[in-house]
């Protein structure tokens, strides 16, 4: 019996002073807690992520390409509309383009003619001028043989 009272003296004793198992087993039960909870912790981040991931492939993102092709669409149309705008805006400044240069090519042609029909006007005066001389000349080359002629007939 003594020695049943010795060996539970030095439990008491070793439970006592030495605090080592006690801590060891305290140490060991917090990391386990921390463990569980903190896998727990993630475990449940990880099923949030998963649940926001499949609400967004389910919800969201069909919604989202829907608007998304809407919006491409009525974007293809206004651009296609701007584009037809930029084309016909393109298309009368041209024509205006042309117009003016057929005005001005007109314009020319108009300067031209009256140009020509100057000309037209000074080189009939000359002929005229010349034929006035060579009428003149004419009359007085016949005047001369009139009276050569009438010389020569009153023989």
């Amino acid at each position: 019996m003594m020695e049943k009272i010795v060996k539970d003296v030095g439990d008491i004793q070793s439970r006592l002073i030495d605090h080592r198992p006690v801590l060891q087993g305290e140490s060991r039960y917090f990391i386990r807690e921390f463990e569980e909870k903190r896998a727990f912790r993630e475990c449940r981040l990880l099923e949030n992520l998963n649940k926001m991931t499949s609400d967004t492939n389910e919800h969201d993102l069909p919604r989202c390409t829907e608007s998304m092709h809407e919006k491409l669409c009525d974007g293809l149309t206004r651009l296609e509309a701007a584009n037809h705008m930029a084309q016909r805006i393109q298309q009368r400044e041209l024509e205006a383009e042309q117009n003016t240069h057929l005005q001005m090519c007109a314009e020319r042609r108009k300067q031209d003619w009256e140009e020509f029909l100057k000309e037209q006007s000074r080189l009939k005066e000359e002929v005229d001028e010349e034929h006035a001389k060579a009428v003149g000349r004419l009359s007085a080359q016949y005047n001369d043989m009139k009276k050569d002629l009438a010389k020569y007939s009153s023989f």
